[in-house]
């Protein structure tokens, strides 16, 4: 698929992977609409790129619908939805404090809230999207859209405390190949990118010597992974029209210690 002119819509657009993602589809030509909270960040990038805001939390059925219809006002129906929001929240599933010996357990809201923000929200945007999508004319060889996620190698090597962040991502790969069947007859392709370790806000309040050793972490290239690299992956998955139903790690050979 080419993106002269093709509306785009993108989740978490007012940062990190989400940001580069948005620079790099309207530089390919893309109309774009950023789903994000942060609206100073987000109207920041939108007039920066010539698109356009809207404020959604993922997590609100009434926020995504409304969002939609205000991306697609401005835009038209999206071809290509890209889901890189989530978030999640450290914890052992239990504990025991060294010093005082007082046992305590992950709290179940938490749990709950990463698998809403994650994955219930990425598959909200996706349901939604590709509804939309199917009220599309089809392009050569008869597709009509892209839809592609953003899961994490925590998915196959999650780290201790990360059993929420871990069990979201993973479903996110779970259900690529399933959606990815679902949406063939209709000739929506359906990707999954699993990023490593990449230089992105979260990392920004880390200090240089930690941020340092995990760049030094990764096998090759040893650094921190750049975001233009995660929204090159991005652009090739919506121009190759064979390319669907993948997980796909982006990590320079890390696989992750336990800690």
């Amino acid at each position: 698929m080419q993106l002269t002119n093709v509306a785009t819509v993108v989740t978490g657009g007012a940062s990190g992977l989400g940001a580069a993602t948005v620079r790099a589809l309207a530089a390919a030509g893309a109309k774009v609409a950023i789903f994000d909270l942060n609206e100073e960040a987000g109207e920041r990038i939108a007039a920066e790129v010539g698109g356009v805001f809207c404020k959604v939390n993922v997590m609100s059925d009434d926020d995504v619908a409304a969002g939609f219809a205000r991306a697609r006002a401005a835009n038209g129906q999206e071809r290509v939805l890209v889901n890189c929001a989530g978030g999640g929240v450290a914890g052992k599933t239990a504990s025991r404090d060294r010093k005082t010996g007082e046992i305590s357990h992950h709290k179940l809201a938490d749990f709950s809230r990463v698998v809403g923000l994650t994955l219930i929200g990425t598959f909200r945007c996706i349901a939604l999207s590709a509804a939309g999508m199917l009220t599309l004319n089809t392009l050569e060889h008869g597709e009509r859209g892209v839809i592609i996620n953003t899961a994490s190698v925590a998915a196959e090597d999650g780290q201790i405390g990360q059993a929420s962040y871990a069990a979201s991502k993973a479903a996110i790969v779970g259900m690529t190949l399933p959606i990815a069947r679902d949406l063939s007859t209709e000739g929506i392709r359906v990707n999954t990118i699993m990023p490593g370790v990449f230089d992105t806000p979260l990392l920004a309040g880390v200090p240089d010597n930690f941020r340092e050793a995990l760049g030094a972490s990764v096998p090759f290239p040893k650094r921190l992974g750049a975001t233009p690299e995660f929204a090159s992956l991005v652009l090739e998955m919506v121009r190759n029209g064979y390319f669907n139903g993948e997980s796909v790690r982006l990590d320079g050979a890390i696989r992750m210690a336990p800690r």
